[in-house]
């Protein structure tokens, strides 16, 4: 994927040049401008229940492939300012990335939902994480900017669970307390996930569940009664 990001890392965009024959698979409502010759073709891409597991992961049921005849260029943009990367993907590692941070990803990519089990059900992140697999490019997005982090064999990250953004599926991971349940009750710290190497771990520096939080505090819903 020959992709070029600016106006990061507080309100990324990137544009992907899209070769003569070329397309590019972004996730629906994410483009933010079209160049050149380029057709939009709208799919759920693996049929009725892959769109449905996509959907329940935080991604839309149906994703938007952008074709070109003759090359042109495709701009996306996340729901919030934040920043984007980048990456190869190799077929032999296939990433898994929280809900909502997949943007676009090469047609050789594919995209699809992974049960996470209690340990995504207890970090409050959703049920379903999205597991990418193949080889070919891949955009993801974040709340505020990301932070890439290579762990040693043996190494442990800790995250708060809402500043994850993706990691490798190599990488072990549990999620915990961040202390006793007075301290994870009262102390908003919550609960934390704790990344074992080796392997890659991408972290947003904001929290988009601290900024709901917050404009709860300061804009409460009021009772009609």
């Amino acid at each position: 994927m020959d992709v070029a990001i600016s106006a990061g890392p507080a309100f990324a965009m990137g544009t992907i040049t899209v070769p003569p024959g070329g397309s590019v698979r972004v996730e629906a409502g994410a483009m933010a401008m079209t160049r050149g010759d380029i057709q939009i073709e709208t799919s759920t891409r693996g049929g009725f229940f892959k769109g449905l597991r996509r959907s329940l992961g935080g991604e839309s049921f149906f994703v938007n492939d952008f074709h070109s005849g003759s090359g042109g260029q495709v701009g996306v943009a996340a729901t919030l300012p934040g920043d984007m990367t980048s990456l190869s993907l190799d077929a032999r590692m296939p990433l898994l990335v929280q809900s909502g941070s997949w943007i676009a990803s090469d047609p050789s990519v594919d995209v699809d939902s992974k049960w996470g089990g209690h340990k995504s059900f207890f970090s409050g992140e959703g049920l379903i994480l999205l597991r990418c697999t193949g080889a070919g490019g891949l955009l993801l997005s974040s709340y505020g900017a990301i932070v890439a982090t290579e762990l040693a064999a043996g190494e442990t990250l800790t995250l708060d669970t809402g500043h994850v953004v993706a990691f490798d599926e190599a990488v072990q991971y549990k999620v915990r307390k961040a202390g006793s349940w007075k301290s994870t009750l009262l102390g908003g710290e919550g609960l934390v996930t704790d990344f074992h190497g080796p392997g890659r771990v991408w972290l947003q520096t904001r929290s988009s569940n601290d900024l709901i939080e917050w404009i709860r505090e300061v804009n409460p819903q009021r009772s009609n009664s």
